[in-house]
């Protein structure tokens, strides 16, 4: 881990300590976790097992596999939760540890069709947005169940 600045690999700690009331599954290269908030209900992020600051500083193989972990997780939210659209992207601008957001979008999910990121933060990130225990379960089931049929294909 690349120490307690890292936002990430302290949310990985966290998992691997059984503290993360978000985690969802553990795959090769990366974990699956639900967003903190759920504006865009579904929204899940997959957490890089290593600590680096760019996709291609990834040894080949492990890339390749991460991409295609991915792409799989990808697959299993849009299934979840039902997605006419999915918005896969791999920024670090604000935490620079590679990791992917993952949003199952619905036609009319925002105020003007676009990123999620045109969506005003104070709403995106508000209380509204916040889920409560059991609702994170019942996401969770749904990914769960999801990925666990994706994974098995």
């Amino acid at each position: 881990m690349a120490g307690s600045h890292c936002e990430i690999c302290r949310r990985i700690e966290l998992i691997d300590h059984h503290q993360s009331p978000y985690f969802v599954k553990e795959l090769s290269t990366g974990y699956v976790v639900l967003g903190d908030t759920q504006y865009f209900k579904g929204y899940t992020l997959f957490l890089c097992k290593k600590h680096v600051t760019e996709l291609h500083f990834l040894p080949r193989k492990y890339q390749d596999l991460f991409l295609h972990e991915m792409s799989l997780v990808s697959e299993a939210v849009a299934i979840a939760f039902k997605a006419d659209k999915m918005n896969c992207e791999l920024l670090g601008n604000g935490d620079s540890h590679v990791h992917w957001h993952l949003f199952p979008r619905h036609i009319g999910d925002a105020p003007k069709p676009g990123p999620v990121w045109w969506v005003d933060p104070q709403v995106m990130y508000s209380p509204e947005a916040q889920v409560n225990s059991e609702q994170l379960r019942v996401l969770k089931k749904k990914l769960q169940t999801s990925l666990d049929e994706v994974l098995s294909k």
